[in-house]
């Protein structure tokens, strides 16, 4: 996990936003974890970028469990996390931030950064000054909204199409 330059600028707390991965920023294709199957969703550097100029953090945080399941490794994980950094920052977007849980209850046993749990966000607070009163996620799962809701964030529902629009539409750009 990468912390960039941008973050370490500010000493005072900061709104954050907490992506899910898969499904939300990128296309969710089962399982991804390999450079040549990364397919960015639309409107989502766009959506990064603008949340970049208003000053949030972006946090991605996402259930690996195919690394549990024995489908990738983790450097498979980080190649993979490396090459949506380079797809976003090509259009202007960072990401300050990803933490995974590379766990399954089945094939791992119970953790507590698995979302729903809100373990990857208390990280996350604990590494970066974040204002969860000002911070939210967006996410494609109802574990998502758990998880947010777990944290005392606002959680929102993205359910495929343009990011950015979708952003607009909720009034998330304030």
């Amino acid at each position: 996990m990468v912390i960039t330059n941008r973050i370490q600028d500010f000493s005072m707390r900061r709104p954050a936003v907490f992506f899910d991965r898969d499904g939300t920023l990128n296309e969710d294709r089962g399982y991804p974890h390999k450079k040549e199957d990364l397919a960015l969703i639309p409107g989502a550097a766009k959506a990064v970028h603008r949340f970049n100029a208003k000053g949030y953090l972006i946090i991605i945080i996402t259930n690996q469990s195919g690394i549990a399941r024995g489908y990738f490794d983790t450097d498979d994980f980080k190649n993979f996390n490396a090459a949506l950094r380079r797809a976003l920052l090509l259009e202007g977007a960072q990401i300050d931030l990803i933490l995974h849980c590379p766990h399954h209850p089945k094939f791992s046993g119970p953790c507590s950064c698995r979302k729903p749990q809100p373990g990857m966000i208390h990280t996350a607070t604990k590494r970066l000054q974040i204002d969860l009163d000002t911070s939210f996620l967006i996410g494609d799962q109802t574990s998502d909204l758990a998880c947010a809701t777990a944290a005392g964030i606002q959680g929102h529902l993205f359910e495929g199409g343009d990011l950015h629009e979708f952003c607009n539409d909720q009034d998330l750009f304030k």
